[in-house]
């Protein structure tokens, strides 16, 4: 009875090639249980406990009916922003939206319709505030991944998480997967700072898990021969996307995010995701695009990090905000600085 490679073997192809394919073909990966799905999954279910009990002891609600109401069943606006939302006067000077700036509706303990007090940002910020100091929290490119805006937004993202990107983190194994993860999850939540609506918060985990789903492109193209009607999953997979895409123009949904973690994605999976080669010409391919897709990952996110906090990122890119938004009056027509009559809506990232 032929012995059965273990994780190591399977991620560094260290068995024979025959069985390796045969394996691909199976769908068989680097190992047999998705842990970092699971382990995340049970984390992002605690997180959304949290968030609900502290709108509960601000509103005497766990999920915000005043004053505005929370389509996905969660907490406020700005609940979410104390908690680590990204958002981004919170993490830079914003030219229209300073420091100084007194929010009607910012208030967390507020249900008032229409506002009765204010607050001010380093208040909304919370962790802290900023000491009458440039507003410097970084952490809220992280922070956001394991935030959801409420319970139907969580179920739609664990849905995801626990099917797809855990198949994922079954054939890469968990060390790469969380690799993938969090350079996604970051890098989505990097673009969208640079390029979303500057005074709307945002949260979820979209951007890693478009990341997850990005390897299924990297797969197709270098398992094409190993796989069950190429063609037509590359019709289903262009499907998917599309519709992924135009998702991300409805109003509260960050569209770049998705891109961003889609981006960020290829490239992580390019690197690091187990690619069977049956001959020399395909593996020096595959050795070329992982050296690639390495420093590419990181001029990204270096050019983009810098450009959010050194430049004006419309400036860099006056049209890339449509990318994520269809003008109207109530955006200001794509030019996302908040009225401050109320706390702005929350992007999500479904």
């Amino acid at each position: 009875m032929t012995k059965r490679p273990n994780m190591f073997q399977r991620y560094f192809g260290l068995y024979p090639l025959e069985q390796r394919i045969e394996d691909k073909k199976r769908g068989v990966g680097v190992q047999k249980h998705p842990i970092a799905c699971w382990v995340l999954s049970a984390a992002m279910l605690g997180v959304l406990i949290y968030e609900l009990v502290t709108n509960s002891k601000a509103q005497g609600s766990p999920f915000s009916f005043k004053p505005v109401v929370n389509p996905m069943l969660g907490p406020s606006s700005s609940a979410l922003i104390q908690l680590g939302a990204r958002f981004p006067p919170c993490m830079k000077n914003v030219t229209d939206f300073p420091v100084t700036t007194l929010v009607p509706c910012g208030c967390l303990n507020n249900t008032a319709n229409p506002a009765t007090e204010v607050c001010t940002l380093e208040e909304i910020c919370g962790f802290g505030g900023f000491h009458d100091k440039t507003p410097d929290q970084w952490f809220r490119f992280i922070t956001p991944i394991f935030l959801h805006a409420g319970l139907i937004h969580f179920l739609l993202n664990m849905l995801a998480q626990l099917t797809a990107s855990a198949q994922v983190e079954r054939e890469m194994g968990t060390l790469s997967f969380l690799v993938l993860y969090a350079a996604a999850g970051i890098f989505g939540n990097v673009l969208g700072g640079n390029f979303s609506l500057v005074g709307s918060p945002s949260v979820g985990a979209s951007g890693a898990i478009f990341g997850t789903i990005a390897v299924a492109w990297v797969d197709l193209f270098a398992h094409w021969r190993y796989t069950y009607q190429p063609g037509k999953k590359l019709v289903f997979m262009i499907i998917e996307l599309i519709i992924g895409v135009a998702i991300g123009f409805i109003p509260y949904v960050d569209n770049f995010a998705h891109l961003g973690g889609l981006a960020m994605g290829l490239m992580v999976a390019m690197a690091l995701y187990p690619i069977i080669s049956p001959s020399n010409r395909h593996r020096i391919i595959v050795i070329t695009l992982r050296l690639v897709a390495v420093p590419l990952a990181i001029v990204m996110f270096v050019v983009l990090i810098r450009n959010f906090y050194k430049a004006d990122p419309y400036a860099a890119c006056s049209w890339c905000r449509y990318l994520s938004c269809i003008p109207s009056s109530a955006n200001n027509h794509c030019k996302g600085y908040v009225i401050y009559e109320t706390l702005p809506a929350l992007i999500i990232d479904i």
